[in-house]
């Protein structure tokens, strides 16, 4: 589903969480071993300073920071401390900032911002300076102007290899090399298996210790799809009611932030899945527990009014989860501390 689409709702949305009843001081999400105390005060940030729009995605680097990617062009990027103050910012001219993704590369940490606005994925330093700049894919014949390209995410190999989607564009998934040269395009959409229809996110994929795989998004079949590293298609990982944004792995597990399109008690807002490495999924925060009948998930939806367009999670060495929000009023992220 494109994004104009839960546009549409969000006055709706926003109207029936302000109805909602007040959370308790201590609110506690999840089932299984999988709960977490919820903490909507995480972020310490001055909104007169440090403004936001939409709070898109989050990492944290290899110094414990946590990265917030937002597309107020006041500052794209707010860096922030586990405990929620912030202790730097940048960027000015990203302002369909969407994706950001973390890659060590040599021992040094670089960011990949794709930026729906410049349809360009911008590869750049942890202080925001350039490196590398990757317009719309014309070699592969799929795109006759730079509009019909909007990257929504990376992922990146060990060997630098990097690949994009195009989640709110052609669905395409783009393979380039370490250097930003064009190799293959995969994927697309269509009615096909193997096609895609809103391939919002990818991710890397090598629990368990297997070969690497593809986890790719097909939100709008309430899915993630896995490919090989060639682009042929594997399997379908079916989240019945799930309108699932990017997939984040960390060690066994896989998270996602959820956009609920057909809760018909709270309409559009959402929650955040965690699935097993077997692509089980055992909790959801904010969601209804999930069923399995015969093997088959039955249809997931939002349980409490705790998020507003959950858009992506980031999860740090503490297992604790962050949660970046859109179209939520300015809102800044969520923090969601295990419960043991």
């Amino acid at each position: 589903m494109q994004r104009r689409h839960f546009v549409k709702q969000s006055a709706l949305s926003a109207a029936a969480i302000l109805s909602a009843p007040l959370m308790s001081k201590e609110t506690i999400l999840g089932q299984a071993g999988k709960r977490y105390r919820l903490d909507t005060q995480w972020s310490r940030a001055d909104a007169t300073r440090y403004p936001v729009k939409d709070c898109h995605e989050m990492v944290q680097d290899s110094k414990g920071r946590i990265l917030l990617l937002t597309n107020d062009t006041h500052n794209n990027v707010i860096i922030y401390s586990k405990k929620g103050k912030v202790l730097k910012t940048w960027g000015t001219t990203y302002p369909g900032a969407h994706g950001l993704t973390l890659f060590n590369e040599n021992g040094t940490d670089v960011l990949f911002i794709c930026d729906n606005s410049r349809h360009q994925v911008i590869k750049t330093t942890m202080d925001g300076q350039e490196l590398l700049v990757l317009d719309y894919p014309k070699e592969s014949g799929l795109y006759t102007k730079a509009e019909e390209y909007i990257p929504t995410e990376t992922t990146i190999t060990a060997t630098g290899d990097i690949y994009v989607a195009d989640g709110y564009g052609k669905d395409y998934i783009h393979h380039y090399d370490s250097k930003g040269r064009y190799i293959k395009s995969f994927g697309g959409r269509g009615t096909e298996k193997a096609n895609l229809l809103n391939a919002h996110g990818v991710t890397i994929d090598t629990r368990g210790g297997a070969a690497p795989t593809l986890i790719v998004t097909s939100r709008q079949e309430n899915a993630f799809k896995r490919y090989d590293m060639d682009g042929n298609y594997i399997e379908t990982i079916a989240l019945p009611g799930a309108w699932v944004c990017r997939p984040v792995i960390k060690g066994d597990y896989l998270y996602a932030a959820v956009l609920q399109s057909n809760n018909r008690r709270w309409k559009n807002s959402g929650f955040v899945t965690i699935l097993d490495k077997d692509n089980k999924v055992i909790s959801n925060l904010g969601g209804t527990a999930p069923v399995y009948n015969n093997g088959q998930l039955q249809e997931m939806e939002q349980s409490t009014p705790n998020f507003i367009y959950p858009h992506d999670v980031c999860i740090d060495d503490d297992d604790c989860i962050y949660v970046a929000q859109w179209n939520s009023k300015q809102l800044y992220p969520y923090k969601l501390s295990p419960v043991h």
